[in-house]
């Protein structure tokens, strides 16, 4: 039986909203149960019958892990325009993501990053990214340089550990009170903000995690009020995203995320991860839409809670999972 004729446009998926989303998320399951025999076998194994789901969380959540292991992706293409690669740890298999298309990851992350902050035309962007930076194929490098793109500023640019030269930039961007995006790891940000502790009043500072065993782990509301009196800031912004999805979530302040329109969190049950619930805690479960060559159902390893508006709250990773370089506790 063939299940691909439901999705004739895999970009429609641009498109989704509030009131499209569960029906595209439908048919980009039938979709990738038809079209990506990984993804099906899966499926076939819990005893699911793709014409019986009806609701989203009757869909089932790949295990991320699967990413270590295979090539996961759906359609006819085995090529790959993009290969997204996680950092681990030592002696650690990395996760690799296959992206079929990159216009459509792109666009994405734009359209995201619009829905939350505007134009990136109104921004200069400053990624303070040591770690990412050091290796080839980091996600979180190619989403700044896709956002740099997009601003055309000047005085855009990535930074391992120049510090006095970010000092000098930031300084002068904040006296021409010009919108600044400052994107960083977390340790990166920390030592940065204790060297240079000034006043920001243009800059949105935004932590993407990490600590990468170069600082004590920290809770994310300790590192938020380090770096909130270190550059007198009222809010600190969090970026919520892996190696193995192409849509984000945002948090414009206390690490309280809500997802792009391209993405959807729920969660499973810790003792029985076949029990999905849109509030509560548990691991977190997340349906990309964005993900639609590859697979757009994950069960992460991070745990979560969901309030009843959707907005989601990271806790920590599960005890069996290995930490990677985008992981933050939060308690």
């Amino acid at each position: 039986m063939s299940y691909n004729t439901s999705l004739n446009n895999p970009a429609a998926v641009l498109h989704a909203n509030a009131e499209n989303f569960e029906d595209l998320a439908l048919q980009v399951f039938l979709y990738q149960y038809g079209q990506n025999s990984l993804y099906r076998d899966y499926c076939d194994a819990l005893h699911v019958n793709a014409t019986d789901v009806k609701l989203l969380h009757q869909i089932p959540f790949l295990p991320v892990s699967f990413f270590k292991t295979h090539k996961v992706m759906t359609g006819a293409t085995e090529n790959a325009a993009l290969i997204f690669e996680s950092s681990g740890t030592t002696g650690e298999t990395p996760s690799r993501h296959y992206v079929a298309d990159e216009a459509i990851y792109e666009s994405s992350l734009l359209h995201g990053f619009e829905q939350f902050y505007g134009d990136p035309a109104e921004y200069t962007i400053l990624a303070l990214l040591p770690s990412y930076l050091e290796r080839q194929n980091a996600s979180l490098v190619y989403m700044a340089k896709t956002l740099m793109a997009a601003s055309g500023h000047a005085d855009n640019g990535f930074y391992i550990n120049e510090w006095d030269k970010l000092n000098e930039v930031l300084s002068r961007l904040e006296k021409n009170k010009q919108k600044v995006l400052l994107l960083g790891v977390t340790f990166a940000l920390l030592d940065f903000a204790v060297a240079f502790p000034m006043r920001l009043s243009s800059t949105i500072v935004m932590e993407t995690g990490g600590m990468k065993g170069r600082r004590e782990e920290l809770t994310r509301a300790e590192v938020h009020a380090i770096l909130k009196k270190q550059w007198r800031l009222n809010e600190v912004h969090s970026e919520y995203g892996m190696t193995e999805l192409l849509s984000q979530a945002y948090a414009t302040a206390d690490g309280i995320f809500k997802c792009t329109n391209t993405m959807r969190v729920f969660v499973r049950d810790i003792n029985d991860p076949l029990e999905v619930m849109e509030t509560g805690t548990g691991g977190i479960n997340i349906i990309d839409l964005a993900n639609v060559y590859s697979c757009s159902f994950i069960a992460t390893e991070d745990i979560g809670n969901i309030a009843a508006d959707g907005s989601f709250e990271v806790l920590g990773r599960m005890d069996h999972s290995a930490l990677r370089g985008c992981s933050l506790m939060a308690m």
